[in-house]
């Protein structure tokens, strides 16, 4: 029986994966490096410790990763944060979820205090039981212990009782890590077949989609209906 949700935050509640990307080609060009915005937007969903050896040396970020991470941070926050925009429907979506008796927490590889913008833009900080950040995993996704971490939080669930809603492959790999099945969803800018291949059991478009069609999808019928 479906007990709980776990939700990825960016590019699956809200609209900031190209946000992020162009903070993060900004950053690049301020440490003297240049790379097209569509690669590094494929990276997003990781977190900075999986991101940034994916551009760098371990000679370059040993001299100045730390700076880079904390100057994209500010940026981010300063220029991007601002612009972020909740997908349709996700309160609403998220109420559905409470009113069927499920938990919700979120398990996001942001920072502590972009999460805390997230859940305001989002209108649901009165609908999750608790949230994981960065501060809560050694590693960021496609590593699963921010899910890990999640699921520690809700007291009594057992991961076959839960499902992952993701939008990049990362997550779809976290999930299943951790034992966790996930239902992808399209707004994040992965194709069906990418997400597919990597592992998720159902997709849908966005939470609107996901929302007209809760009476029949995977959380209406649970997770033991869940496709492997």
């Amino acid at each position: 029986m479906l007990q709980a949700v776990i939700f990825d935050v960016d590019g699956t509640i809200v609209d900031s994966v190209d946000l992020h990307a162009e903070a993060w080609r900004v950053a690049f060009e301020k440490f003297g490096k240049t790379f097209p915005f569509h690669e590094i937007r494929r990276q997003i969903g990781k977190g900075s410790d999986q991101l940034l050896p994916v551009f760098f040396s371990k000679q370059e970020l040993a001299r100045f990763g730390e700076e880079l991470d904390e100057y994209r941070g500010g940026l981010f926050k300063k220029d991007y944060l601002p612009r972020v925009q909740a997908f349709p429907d996700v309160r609403e979506l998220f109420q559905r979820i409470k009113d069927d008796g499920k938990q919700i927490v979120l398990a996001s590889s942001a920072k502590a205090d972009e999460l805390e913008a997230y859940k305001k833009i989002a209108r649901i900080d009165d609908l999750i039981e608790s949230e994981t950040s960065s501060d809560d995993a050694d590693r960021s996704k496609p590593y699963p212990d921010i899910f890990q971490a999640a699921l520690a939080r809700l007291k009594g669930v057992a991961p076959e009782n839960a499902v992952v809603i993701g939008d990049t492959p990362y997550d779809a790999e976290a999930a299943f890590r951790a034992n966790l099945k996930m239902i992808g969803f399209l707004c994040g800018g992965w194709t069906e077949e990418e997400l597919r291949g990597a592992g998720c059991v159902a997709i849908y478009r966005d939470a609107e989609d996901l929302l007209l069609q809760y009476d029949t999808s995977d959380l209406g019928f649970g997770a033991n209906d869940l496709k492997s």
